[in-house]
This record gives structure tokens, sequence and C-alpha cells, in this order.
């Protein structure tokens, strides 16, 4: 017992050596900034909100112009899209030896799924259902940024994404809340490592977009978002919420309206919401331009849109230079407080000071850093393992995969020799020449029979389209031959082939921002070079590169395997190879669901019931003429080389009282024969509520390794917190009365049980 006392002892005052360092460390930082702050002139620090852009990329219609003199001036806080150690030494240079006050800059720039190193997507990833790798991926990706100048990345994307539709689903974990939240929180920590910034290896993350920019109507990049608190506290807010927990340094508010106001002068969402209620301590960024385009909006001219973007407030101007222009006058008008302004300069200082870069200017700055550490191995074998991870089997007829190495098989498609698509959108610094295809991977391996390979269609055949996609950057060409040509090539290398795989989907330019579609199925010409192949008889294996569910309704009837692995990155090739040939069991599941079509979306699992539920009985209930209500492949969907078989739930109690909690036992069978990975999925859900419950929702999930035949039991604990829903007054609360609670693979195939919150 003595020793039990002494060591909490220890404990509590290690506990609060470690409080009193942390309040030493900010009386620090905020006597610094203080006595900077004392110096500077207003526009000195309007200029700390100024965010232009410089460099080798842009995402939006502006360029920012004379940011060089601006730099000199002292009226330039951070710069979008400058990296490599010598282009920011010499910006940075710039600011530290040639301006009055020498302030460090920012340097941000979109780091998505990997800088040099680029991982599957973000929808990929979170379909690995691994946190512990998407937290390794975001490392990762920081210590490249980091060694290539950069100390900011614009990311995660953690926007609940319901609609397919939108193109920017490509960019996040889909549509469920609480895996959302878990990935949000892994990617900050990733990004941030322990948020002390000791080293040159972590950076700034920035959590987007704020806030349900998901939801955008039908679909469409940049459109109205309009909701009830109620689905806002309950269905969009808990991923950005948990970044913020998990510490996010920055926040940048999203293009569309909260409540009929465009989230950039939200004074609800930003200040309510953020600071009050989360306790965020952070600066907020807008989007690119996202205060000038509040005009179109209809919320007033330039200045009218810049003081109420400060009065929000949003702290930082991302290009669009309002700040910059109209904030001199707003102050002396008395129209924007000093108060505020001073507010909005420190909280951007303040982030400099905990980067060291007042310390250090250049620390982000070395040449031998990032020698070592872009593309280094330990990261390739991190990207293979994550496009192997992130893959999911949709559909496997007759087991025909793992592929048998001793048949004859025909590799067909645009995709198969691509490199280009392969990294996806938002591959930021990514070089896709150094990507590794499928064809290359495939002439490294072995195989006992020959295999055969023809293009069968090009990417895209509409012209209109290829003229949209190429002006930024997609490289889409039409083949010498003619479509038939190719089509006939395609289908003699499958009448000498045993299996034909196919590999088809989206060229990477058709999805991530501005890329919304209104119909979602694979293009008409590579469906019909699927026709084509149909006729020959062959087993078909269709592998998928895309960056959203597609409606694949046809291809389910008619296809015998159907592999999804996204966008996957630097290490596509080799990790396809891997998954095709049995070197890898696949173990991905859906994040976001597939629909039959179109008139489904949206379509998501968590979903509420009508007061008329479906039964094919009746005729007024809610359903479709022409289709089933139910998804082609539901959220949590996804199979491997061996089916896994779950046994009954056990319930270590019927009831929850007070703080105590129940258990929830499974024992998951491995009942095939290869090792594989299984993601067990825990529902939940609320039978009877103060406002109406969705009909289940994730609550947990464990991934388990199995060697063939071996079974494994599995707990999850419950208790009170994983009951809580925000009310109709959106107080978080646990209301008392019966539940159901689903284990299983998917969340479809599940086990029930019942239990009761007393």
């Amino acid at each position: 017992m003595k020793v039990k006392i002494v060591f909490t002892l220890i404990q509590v005052l290690l506990g609060m050596s470690v409080l009193a360092q942390a309040e030493k460390q900010q009386t620090a930082m905020s006597t610094y900034v203080s006595a900077l702050m004392k110096k500077m002139t207003t526009e000195e620090k309007i200029g700390q909100l100024n965010l232009p852009a410089v460099g080798f990329d842009v995402t939006g219609p502006v360029v920012s112009q004379g940011v060089d003199e601006k730099i000199r001036k002292g009226l330039v806080g951070g710069v979008f899209n400058t990296f490599t150690p010598i282009a920011v030494r010499k910006l940075q240079e710039m600011a530290v030896t040639r301006t009055r006050l020498k302030i460090p800059l920012l340097f941000g720039y979109d780091v998505i799924h990997g800088h040099r190193t680029i991982f599957p997507i973000p929808l990929g990833l979170s379909a690995s259902w691994d946190t512990a790798l998407i937290r390794k991926t975001a490392q990762a990706a920081a210590a490249e940024a980091s060694a290539d100048g950069l100390n900011w990345t614009f990311s995660p994307m953690v926007d609940i994404a319901r609609d397919p539709r939108w193109g920017r689903v490509s960019e996040g974990a889909g549509e469920d809340p609480f895996l959302g939240a878990q990935v949000a929180k892994a990617m900050v920590r990733g990004y941030q490592g322990d948020n002390t910034y000791k080293d040159a290896h972590s950076i700034l993350a920035c959590v987007k977009h704020f806030a349900l920019y998901g939801a955008a109507e039908a679909g469409r990049d940049y459109n109205t978002v309009d909701m009830s608190r109620v689905r806002m506290f309950n269905e969009y807010l808990p991923p950005y919420k948990a970044a913020i927990d998990a510490g996010v340094a920055t926040v940048m508010s999203s293009f569309n309206e909260v409540d009929g106001v465009p989230a950039s002068a939200n004074r609800w969402l930003m200040t309510d919401l953020l600071r009050k209620r989360w306790g965020f301590k952070g600066f907020v960024v807008t989007d690119y331009t996202a205060i000038n385009e509040m005009m179109a909006h209809g919320l007033g001219d330039g200045k009218e849109v810049a003081r109420r973007a400060m009065k929000a407030p949003v702290e930082m101007d991302m290009v669009g230079e309002l700040y910059l222009a109209h904030l001199p006058a707003l102050v002396k008008e008395g129209k924007v407080t000093m108060t505020e302004l001073d507010n909005a300069c420190r909280l951007i200082l303040e982030a400099k000071y905990k980067l060291g870069l007042f310390q250090d200017p250049y620390k982000y700055v070395s040449e031998e850093r990032n020698e070592k550490e872009m593309m280094s191995g330990d990261k390739l074998m991190l990207a293979r393992e994550a496009a192997i991870k992130s893959m999911v089997l949709l559909k496997n007829k007759g087991n025909i995969l793992p592929l048998n190495a001793e048949k004859k098989i025909a590799f067909i498609g645009p995709l198969v020799k691509n490199k280009r698509d392969v990294i996806g959108s938002w591959s930021g610094a990514g070089d896709y020449k150094q990507a590794i295809s499928v064809w290359e991977a495939l002439e490294k391996r072995v195989t006992a029979a020959p295999i055969y390979y023809a293009k069968g269609c090009n990417l895209v055949d509409d012209t209109t389209l290829r003229n949209k996609l190429n002006p930024h950057g997609a490289m889409l060409e039409a083949d010498s031959l003619s479509p038939e040509a190719l089509i006939r090539e395609a289908v003699e290398a499958a009448e000498k082939s045993d299996i034909v795989v196919v590999f088809l989907g989206e060229p990477f330019g058709m999805s991530g921002e501005a890329a919304s579609r209104s119909e979602i199925g694979l293009l008409p010409n590579q469906k019909g070079l699927l026709v084509a192949l149909k006729k020959t008889a062959k087993p078909i294996v269709l592998v998928l590169m895309n960056g959203r569910p597609l409606t694949l309704s046809w291809e389910d009837e008619h296809m015998d395997a159907i592999l999804e692995t996204w966008y996957g990155g630097t290490m596509t090739g080799p990790a396809i190879s891997d998954v095709l040939f049995g070197d890898a069991n696949p173990s991905g599941k859906l994040t976001m669901t597939f629909p039959r079509n179109t008139g489904q979306i949206p379509i998501y699992y968590n979903h509420k019931n009508t007061g008329r539920p479906f039964d094919a009985a009746q005729k007024y209930t809610s359903k479709y003429l022409d289709v089933s209500n139910e998804p082609l492949y539901p959220f949590g969907h996804g199979l491997g080389y061996s089916p896994f078989t779950y046994s009954g739930i056990s319930l270590s109690s019927k009831s929850i009282q007070g703080a105590s909690t129940i258990t929830a036992t499974v024992t998951v069978t491995n009942s095939g024969k290869y090792k594989g990975e299984e993601t067990v999925q825990l529902y939940i859900k609320d039978v009877i509520g103060t406002v109406t419950r969705p009909v289940k929702e994730l609550k947990g999930f464990q991934k388990v390794l199995l060697a063939a035949g071996e079974s494994r039991k599995l707990s999850f604990s419950i208790g009170q917190d994983d009951l809580r829903f925000y009310n109709g007054e959106l107080q978080l609360v646990a209301e008392p009365g019966a539940f159901k609670l689903f284990i299983g693979g998917s969340s479809e195939q599940i086990r029930e049980a019942s239990f009761v919150l007393q």
C-alpha cells in the first residue's frame, strides 16, 4: 500500500511539474509577443493577417501580386504554396533581414495525403479503419513537408460527406461522425506530434472546412448548406470537435453559409461555438479568397465583408487581401477595434513563437534533412502498406481472387500503365514520374504463365470533358488507334487468356475540388469496353481507381470480382500486385455507402426512420418504384480472401446503471484458408428518444488479425458516454430506456443484442 501511495504521489508531483512548465512557457510567450506588439504599427499588425500565394501551385482564380515588396514592408504574415529549402530561405531571409521588426513568415501548403511520398487519398486511408496507420502517414508527410521548408499544412479535411457527387469526398473520411472523429485525431497528432514542436519534424495542422462543407446542396462544390442545429451537433460537428480536442493549431473557414451567414462572417460559428463552447485557442484562416467571395453571397462590398470577417473573427485572410486593403480605414473609423486587431495579430504571432521561428527562423530550412527525408525507404514501405490496407474487395464470386500465377492473364485498361492518375488529386508536391505503375510491378513479378496487355480504351473519349480537365494538369490524350481498334486489341488479348483483369475508373481530375459530377458511374467508353470483354465469356476482375463511390449496378451483376483501390499513391503498382496475387489479403471496409444509382443520393447507413418505414406489402411507405431502398454496397462493407464468422453477442449485464458499464463479447473466427484482418464494428440504436434517433450509429471498432481457422473473443465496453447525443436544447444527454447493440463485419452484416439504460 505504501508503494502505491508513493507512486501516486510521484505521479501527482510530475503532473504538477508539467503544468508548471506549461504555465511558465505560456507566460514567456505572452511576454515576448506583448513586447513585440508594442513596437508594431497598425499596418504591421494587419500585415500579419495577410496570407498571399507565391510559388508553384494555386487553388483558386486569384494569384497574389507584388508579394516581395509587401514582405519587405512587413505586410505579409505567411506565404501559401512556396516550398523547397532554397525558395523558403529566400523569402524568410527577406522577412527577417529586410523588414523593420524582422518577424518570420509561416509557410503553408496543401499536404493532404503525403508530400513527396504520396499515400492513398484520405477516403482510401479511412477505408483501412487503421488510425495508427493513418497517424503514421501524417507523421511521414510532416517529416517530408518540414524538410521542404513548410511548417503548416491545410489538413486534415474532416467534413462529413454523404453525397458522392461532391468531388471533395476524396479528401475526407466518409459519412460517419464517430469514425471521422477518430481519423481527425489521428491526423492532427501525426502532423503535430505532441504539440510542442521541439524539433523540425512537426508542423501546424489546420482542420477544415469549418463548418458543414460536406453537406453542400446537390453535391455541387461551394454550394449552399442548410441544416438544423440538432443535425449539426450530432452528425456533422463531431470530427471538428475531435480535432480541437486533439490540440489542432489552426482552423480553416469553409466557403458555405451556416444559418444563412457565410462561415467566414459567422460569429456564432467562430466565437460562440469554436472559441467559447469548444475552447479553441489558435487562429482561423479563411479558405482561398473566402472573404472576397462573401460579396457574391450578398453580404456587401469589400470593406463590409472585411469588417464582418474580423468581427466573426477569422484572423488570417488567404490570398484575398481585403484585410490589407480595408482594415486600416476600418480601424481608424472605429468599425474594427484595436483590441480586435490585436487579438488576431497575437494569435498568429503566438503560432510562430510555438514553432520556434523567433528563435530560429530557418528551423525548417535544411537541405541536408531534405535529402534524407524525401521518399526514404521507410516511407515507401509505409506507402505500400497503406495502399494495401486501403483497398476494398467489393465482390469475389467463386473466389476468382487471388489470381493463380499459373493461369494466362490479360491486364487491360488505360490505367494499367498509368502513373499520373494513380497518385490522385491533391497530390501536391508529389512527382507522378516516381510512382510505380501496375504494369511496372507486374513485369517484376515472376509468373509461371505469360501475361498480356491491351489498353482497351482511352480513359476519357469525350472531347468536351477532356478540354475541361486538361488545363488543370489532367494530361488526357486520345490514342492514335480508334476506340473500335482499341477494343479489338483488348478482346484479342482476353481470348488468349484464362482470366481478364480490367483497370478502369476516373482520371484524377474528376475528383477533388471543383470536380462534382451529376452522374457517378464509369464513363460510357469504359463501360463499352467491359461489355465487349464480357462477350468473351472469360472471368473478369474489375480493378477500380477513383476518388468517390461509384454507381456499379451493371458491373456488380456482370463482373466476377471487383476490387476498389481508390488512388493508391506512389506505391500503387506493387500494392495492387500484392493483393491481386495473394501476397496480401485485402481488409479495407467502405467508409461511404455505394448507391445503386444517383437517384438514391444522399444515401448513408445512419439515417432515420420515417413514420412510414419501408414495407414491401404496403403501397404508402417510404420507397422508390424503380429501385431498392438499400445501397449496392453498405457502409462498413469489405470482403477478404477468407470469410469471418461471428458468434452471438454475450452481454455482461442487460442494464447500465449510473456510471457502470456493460461488456459485449463476440467470438470472431477466420473460416477460410488465408490469414486475414477483420474490422469488427459496434453499432448502437437508441430505440426511443426525445428527438428522433438514427437506425444505428457506429460507436466502436477493433481490428483483429487471425490465422486461418483461428478464433478470438473480442470485447467492447459500453457506458453512458457511448449513448449520449444532443437533444433539442443542444444538451449532451444519455436518456434512459431501451437500446439495441449490433456487432459485425459491416453496417448490415451484424449480430444483435438488447440492453436498458436505467
